[in-house]
């Protein structure tokens, strides 16, 4: 079981969605250039963005509430930059002190005020140039030099912000967001070599390759197609 729903208005220039799931016993997580803040079990924690695939190592059935922050956006409310969270889970008692210990409290009794929560702690302050460049990755780009032309700003200082905000440069958010594309796409491909080719990879063996390094598996394993169907 797995459920999104919309953001509510307010917060939906910094959220994506909110969710609920109950834990499916070595459920393989991708990345996806997010991060979330989830309460599970008897834990509430952060998950940073993900460069490379990961199992859960929840018990199954464990019923899990997140709230999942757009790219760029979480370091708005949870007030540390997302690099210090790559690739990490930490707990909002270690990210936030004694404030993260009472909050965790009121979350593991009212896990739906996740929302409330992001709210009473989201700075107004955006980056349009960020939100720029994260949008043209996010539209299919060859290259992250494509991206970056005519912003106006140095590229290194650029990176670095980027950096900073989403937890990994500007590269790597490129290949998470192709490989995104491919998982929204795959339900009407008819095969591997059409896949990637509207997903925005140079060939069917450049999916392969990212396919291998951020979920674990091969493409014929991991995407269901419509024409030449995956095992």
């Amino acid at each position: 079981m797995y459920r999104e729903s919309p953001a509510p208005a307010h917060l939906r220039d910094a959220v994506r969605c909110l969710w609920r799931s109950r834990v499916t016993p070595g459920k393989r997580i991708v990345p996806d250039g997010c991060v979330d803040l989830m309460v599970a079990g008897e834990r509430v924690f952060v998950a940073g963005p993900d460069t490379r695939h990961w199992d859960t190592e929840l018990p199954g059935g464990t019923l899990v509430h997140g709230i999942r922050f757009r790219p760029g956006h979480a370091p708005r409310a949870l007030g540390v930059a997302a690099a210090e969270l790559t690739d990490q889970r930490v707990t909002l008692a270690d990210l936030w002190g004694t404030r993260g210990a009472v909050v965790t409290d009121l979350l593991l009794h009212r896990p739906t005020a996740l929302g409330d929560v992001v709210a009473g702690r989201l700075s107004a302050e955006r980056d349009p140039l960020l939100e720029t460049l994260l949008a043209r990755l996010d539209g299919g780009v060859a290259r992250v030099s494509e991206a970056l032309h005519g912003l106006g700003v140095g590229e290194r200082q650029l990176r670095r912000r980027f950096t900073l905000a989403v937890g990994y440069g500007p590269a790597t958010y490129l290949r998470v967001a192709r490989l995104q594309r491919a998982i929204a796409g795959s339900h009407a491909a008819a095969d591997l070599a059409s896949l990637a080719a509207t997903a925005g990879y140079a060939d069917q063996a450049h999916l392969s390759r990212d396919c291998r390094d951020l979920t674990g598996s091969t493409p014929r394993a991991y995407f269901r197609l419509t024409g030449a169907r995956a095992a």
